[in-house]
C-alpha cells in the first residue's frame, strides 16, 4: 500500500483544512519545500499536493511552488486543485509532476475528462470528492447531486487510461476521526481503476485496517503534521516501492 503525504498550498504557504473549511485553516510551514524535504528525509518516494487557491478560484497559481518541490526533491509528485483545461494540465506535467489531479471540470464533462485520460494515459487522476456520498466540487465548495460511486463507474465507461481515483470524504478530511471504509469499500467494488483513500486517517490502525481492505494508496495529512503519526514509523510499516 502506498502512503502519500499530502502538502496543501495556500497563499504560498503549506496549510491543512478542516472538512475543507477555508475558514478553519491552520499554517504549519511557510516554506512547503522545507515541509517536503522533510518527508524526503523521513523515508517518502512520493508526494500529493493540492493547490487550494486553485480549487477555490479555479486556476491553478502555486506553480512555482510546486515547480521548486519536484526539482529540488525528485521525488515522484502529484497535484491537484483548479485544473480545469488541457493547457493546465500540459504546464503541470511540464513542471515535472508524475500525475495530475482533475475533480470539479471531469464531474462538468466526463467526456472532456477521459480524453486527457487518452491523451495522458497513466498520469491523470480523478479526484472524487464526497459529501454524503455526493460529489462536490469548486474546491468543496459546492455539493452536486451525483452519487461518487455512480460516477466513477461512468469515467470507467469512457476511458481506461485514469491513473487512480483519489476519493476524499470531506466530513473526515481534517477532523482524525478515522476514514470512511464503508464508503471507501463501495468506491473500490465500482470500477477496476485503484483507489487512493484521502481523508480522516489518525492512527497506525486505520492504516492496517486500509491495507486489509486492500487499499492501493493512502493520502495522510493533519496526523503526520499534528505527530499522531510518525512518518517514518508508517513508511517502515508499509514499505514503498513508487
Amino acid at each position: 500500500m502506498q502512503i502519500w503525504p499530502a502538502i496543501d498550498l495556500l497563499g504560498g504557504k503549506c496549510v491543512r483544512l478542516q472538512q475543507g473549511d477555508y475558514h478553519r485553516q491552520t499554517v504549519f510551514a511557510d516554506d512547503p519545500l522545507a515541509v517536503a524535504q522533510q518527508w524526503q528525509a523521513a523515508g517518502t518516494r512520493c508526494l500529493h499536493l493540492v493547490d487550494l487557491d486553485g480549487a477555490r478560484d479555479g486556476s491553478v497559481v502555486n506553480d512555482d511552488v510546486i515547480r521548486r518541490i519536484v526539482e529540488t526533491t525528485g521525488l515522484v509528485c502529484q497535484a491537484g486543485g483548479g485544473v480545469r483545461d488541457e493547457s493546465t494540465i500540459e504546464r503541470l506535467l511540464g513542471l515535472g509532476l508524475a500525475r495530475v489531479i482533475v475533480g470539479t471540470r471531469a464531474l462538468k464533462d466526463p467526456q472532456w475528462f477521459a480524453r486527457m485520460a487518452d491523451r495522458f494515459p497513466g498520469r491523470m487522476v480523478l479526484g472524487i470528492d464526497a459529501r454524503d456520498g455526493m460529489v462536490a466540487t469548486d474546491g468543496w465548495l459546492q455539493t452536486s447531486s451525483t452519487p461518487a460511486v455512480d460516477f466513477a463507474r461512468q469515467i470507467a465507461k469512457l476511458t481506461c487510461n485514469v491513473a487512480a481515483i483519489v476519493y476524499t470524504d470531506i466530513a473526515r478530511d481534517g477532523m482524525l476521526s478515522g476514514p470512511n471504509f464503508e464508503q471507501l469499500a463501495q468506491m473500490q467494488a465500482a470500477t477496476d481503476i485503484p483507489v487512493v483513500a484521502s481523508g480522516g486517517v489518525s492512527s497506525m490502525a486505520d492504516l492496517d485496517r486500509l491495507a486489509q481492505q486492500n487499499t492501493h494508496a493512502v493520502i495522510v495529512g493533519r496526523s503526520i503534521y499534528d505527530g499522531g503519526l510518525d512518518l517514518a514509523t508508517v513508511l517502515a510499516r508499509f514499505p514503498q516501492s513508487a
